[in-house]
């Protein structure tokens, strides 16, 4: 994936209402860019560090920019935009990256399934094998060389185990793929200690037969690629 405008830069002050935050630019000028990360972004934050963002030319944007990038005071990079990871592993899959999702002839985004009004991320299907199912989750939190998910308490990515469960009871294949979009972080694990809920569903969704992957991102202001497996510990 090619960031196409080119992104722009300048240094964070500070986030702020969840979805805003301020963005001092090289001239000195302060903007107010989008944040598109619904999560705390534990970890995340790092005020005068360089960010980079998007530019849209849609005139109904209110805040035209998207943050997409934060370098950290140890000079890692950080992928914000989690909306980008679901077309990270589109992009992934159709290259060949992601090689234990091979195999399918045809791929789906935002396919309405389960019990619970959900929208899975992607839907492969084939006539020859049964359909996979797979929900995408950003990982961005690092602690002690380790990258954790979730950052924060989340109802819904409960709900999505539940459906990823209950998908495999119906014979479907289930995945849950994190896209690691932290370029310090080498392996990836439930945060337990942030959602135990959510890490005793996952331990339940894996004992009923879903498959947990994780895949590391390479991050730059030029582009972000998936490019390598991550180690998973559950």
């Amino acid at each position: 994936m090619q960031f196409d405008p080119k992104l722009e830069t300048g240094v964070l002050l500070k986030r702020y209402k969840r979805f805003l935050a301020d963005v001092a630019l090289p001239d000195g000028q302060v903007i107010t860019i989008h944040c598109p990360n619904t999560g705390s972004m534990k970890n995340c934050l790092f005020p005068g560090q360089q960010v980079w963002f998007s530019t849209s030319d849609n005139p109904k944007r209110k805040y035209p920019h998207t943050w997409e990038l934060m370098q950290t005071d140890q000079q890692h990079l950080i992928g914000i935009n989690t909306g980008r990871a679901n077309a990270l592993a589109e992009e992934a899959i159709n290259q060949h990256i992601i090689t234990e999702l091979q195999g399918y002839d045809t791929l789906k985004r935002e396919v309405k399934y389960g019990d619970e009004n959900s929208r899975i991320d992607i839907l492969l299907t084939s006539q020859e094998r049964p359909q996979c199912y797979i929900e995408v989750k950003s990982c961005t939190l690092l602690e002690n060389q380790v990258g954790y998910f979730p950052d924060a308490v989340t109802t819904r990515g409960q709900k999505h185990l539940r459906e990823l469960i209950h998908m495999v009871t119906q014979g479907h294949r289930a995945v849950l793929l994190f896209v690691v979009q932290h370029s310090g972080i080498t392996s990836v694990k439930p945060a337990r200690h942030i959602d135990p809920h959510y890490a005793d569903l996952l331990e339940q969704a894996v004992m009923r037969g879903v498959e947990v992957l994780a895949y590391k991102t390479a991050l730059s202001p030029q582009g972000a690629h998936i490019i390598e497996p991550c180690k998973v510990m559950l």
